[in-house]
């Protein structure tokens, strides 16, 4: 079992590989004393559904190095919100602006801290 100090460090190695394919309004929300889902929410944007299915490829790709696996995956033919549960941690990706503003995640969820994120 990971302290929550390892799964913050994964979800910002996470981060890092969305930020390097180029995704973009990457917010990470702390869900600790607000929700059981999980300890973290990675949210992020796409411009196009393939590069929304590239990012969630490189998320799985990264989370399998961290020695973590996906639990379930929805979307994913369809790219255009791809959510991937690793448990500890559960990453949205949108393939565009108009389902990320509809669904509203950040502002549902508005009680969750947001853990600051600038990839490099």
């Amino acid at each position: 079992m990971k302290n929550k100090e390892e799964i913050k460090e994964i979800v910002l190695q996470l981060a890092q590989a969305t930020f390097d394919k180029k995704g973009r309004d990457i917010e990470i929300l702390d869900l600790e004393g607000v929700s059981m889902l999980g300890d973290y929410f990675l949210i992020a944007s796409a411009n196009n559904i393939k590069q929304s299915q590239s990012i969630a490829d490189e998320m799985e790709d990264k989370a399998a190095e961290l020695g973590m696996t996906v639990n379930h995956r929805e979307g994913y033919r369809e790219g255009e919100w791809i959510l991937l549960d690793f448990g500890d941690v559960i990453c949205h990706v949108f393939g565009g602006d108009e389902l990320r503003e509809f669904y509203g995640l950040e502002e549902l969820w508005n009680d969750a801290v947001r853990v600051p994120f600038e990839g490099v």
